[in-house]
């Protein structure tokens, strides 16, 4: 399981042209299954991610978790961080989980940060979305399980 996760400002997930899901200060997480992940890998990702300290303090240091800064979290399903691009011009995504099962972790995956108090919207699985953030600082950084 890999989640890329951006410190925003802002973001959004707009399907058909509507809104579906946004934030303002958190994080936006994109997430990718695959075949072997497992519940409790989706557990421990979203602690991950939770708990994780990329957020600045009172001396400009990352020492605070999203939840410590006041934050939310977009969860976005986004099968192609999953992708193998070691060779060719074309990535395969053969190292991808089949939707179905993807679908349930990330779902399952949402569950876990809801469970922890947190605002977590989503995006709509398979569905072709727009994604608009404002990058905080820049800070990303990819967590996998």
């Amino acid at each position: 399981m890999i989640a890329l996760i951006q410190r925003v400002s802002e973001a959004s997930v707009t399907v058909d042209n509507e809104v579906i899901g946004d934030i303002n200060k958190g994080l936006l997480v994109f997430l990718a299954v695959e075949p072997d992940d497992t519940q409790a890998k989706a557990k421990r990702l979203a602690e991950r991610v939770a708990g994780y300290r990329i957020f600045n303090d009172e001396n400009d240091k990352m020492n605070l978790n999203v939840k410590q800064a006041g934050g939310d979290i977009l969860v976005v399903s986004q099968f192609t961080l999953a992708a193998d691009t070691s060779s060719g011009m074309r990535p395969s995504f053969t190292t991808a989980a089949k939707p179905d099962f993807s679908n349930k972790l990330y779902q399952y995956f949402t569950a876990q940060l809801r469970d922890k108090g947190f605002r977590a919207p989503t995006g709509e699985f398979g569905a072709d979305m727009k994604v608009a953030l404002l990058n905080d600082g820049p800070v990303t950084f990819t967590l996998t399980v």
